[in-house]
């Protein structure tokens, strides 16, 4: 693929006419900044192909998963913590990474690793879950916890 100006695209290790491009964001672990995420997912998926729907889902999934690290925030009484938003375009998939830095961070409604959800996590776990193609949940109570979200393109 090439840019405008005729010069081959490169990606950050040289390779050509790889089509990659990551944003990260971190925001303070409080619910008015869920906004901030989710326009910033905005802004990554209006350079895909994903449709309208498809975008407002992967928006939604991002909201999930911060206030899911906001809830776990309270819980763990974290006043200070974080979140961190990585979203990486890649040729066939968007992957969004949603991580906090906080310790006590195995409470909260996450899918699990396997993709399971149990009884006592909430709907915004299911949710996710159903709004992604591939979830996977990293649950570090001396680290925190990262939820890593999916979406390919030309899947519906």
């Amino acid at each position: 693929m090439h840019n405008p100006g005729g010069a081959p695209e490169r990606d950050r290790t040289g390779g050509v006419g790889v089509e990659t491009a990551t944003v990260e964001l971190k925001i303070p672990c409080q619910a008015e900044y869920i906004g901030v995420a989710r326009l910033v997912i905005l802004g990554v998926t209006s350079r895909t192909s994903f449709s309208y729907d498809e975008i407002e889902d992967l928006r939604l999934a991002v909201g999930e998963a911060c206030t899911s690290a906001i809830d776990r925030a309270a819980a763990a009484g974290a006043g200070d913590a974080e979140i961190q938003i990585v979203c990486r375009k890649e040729p066939e998939r968007l992957f969004i990474q949603v991580s906090d830095n906080f310790v006590g961070a195995e409470n909260g409604a996450v899918a699990s690793s396997d993709g399971e959800i149990d009884d006592e996590q909430g709907i915004g776990a299911l949710l996710m879950e159903i709004l992604v193609d591939e979830i996977h949940t990293e649950r570090d109570p001396a680290r925190g916890t990262v939820i890593s979200m999916s979406k390919y393109l030309g899947r519906q």
